[in-house]
């Protein structure tokens, strides 16, 4: 069972998530709550996989809030999804930053909602490479502000190639196809550059790509 959390001010987002996720036999909705610092109090009180996580909120803002869970040992297995809009991408590119496992846009479709829980759930990123790239090019400025890795320089060169194409948004299976690799080869040289960079999942190595210049704004 995938034990879920939802973060919103508006009763009638919480509601309507609530009344989707818990119609599906393998996820139930455990906490909801109003802001961050209630969403916190209440997820260490009553542990649950995956939190959807509105990006403006009372009392502990998504950013925030999702700092905190990334920061919080007892709260280490806990996936942060962010709920938001296209007006606020530059703070999305920081949550994922701080640990973020991925975003949603408001006016999702169900069935990518519920999706999303159990893609998440799973250990994955939800990362589709249209939307992910409008989000980076978008943040383009906020991003410049961060720092990127020195261990960028310890990556073997098929590495980098990994990695530019994880932040293009191709899964491991179409990284596979494009250098004629194996999937499980793939996937460890995903792991191996997460371990390298200190990334906590795809999410921030896509980030990572792109303020290091892997991945330039534009790209297709």
């Amino acid at each position: 069972m995938i034990r879920v959390a939802i973060a919103d001010d508006h009763l009638l987002v919480r509601a309507g998530f609530r009344a989707l996720l818990d119609s599906e036999p393998d996820i139930e909705v455990r906490v909801e709550a109003s802001g961050g610092e209630e969403l916190l109090r209440r997820i260490r009180q009553t542990p649950v996989d995956v939190v959807l996580l509105d990006i403006r909120m009372p009392d502990g803002d998504g950013l925030w809030t999702t700092e905190q869970i990334a920061a919080d040992d007892a709260l280490a297995a806990v996936k942060v999804v962010i709920v938001t809009t296209f007006e606020l991408d530059e703070y999305v590119a920081r949550a994922i930053m701080a640990g973020a496992s991925g975003f949603l846009v408001k006016d999702t479709e169900p069935v990518d909602l519920i999706r999303a829980v159990r893609v998440v759930a799973a250990g994955d990123a939800l990362l589709s490479p249209s939307v992910t790239r409008r989000l980076l090019e978008r943040a383009a400025t906020g991003l410049r502000e961060t720092s990127v890795p020195s261990e960028l320089a310890e990556l073997t060169d098929r590495e980098t190639e990994v990695l530019r194409l994880v932040a293009h948004g191709l899964t491991n299976d179409e990284i596979a196809q494009r250098l004629f690799l194996s999937p499980l080869t793939a996937k460890t040289h995903v792991s191996r550059i997460m371990q390298k960079l200190h990334a906590r999942d795809r999410a921030q190595l896509v980030v990572i790509g792109y303020e290091s210049g892997l991945v330039a704004p534009g790209w297709q």
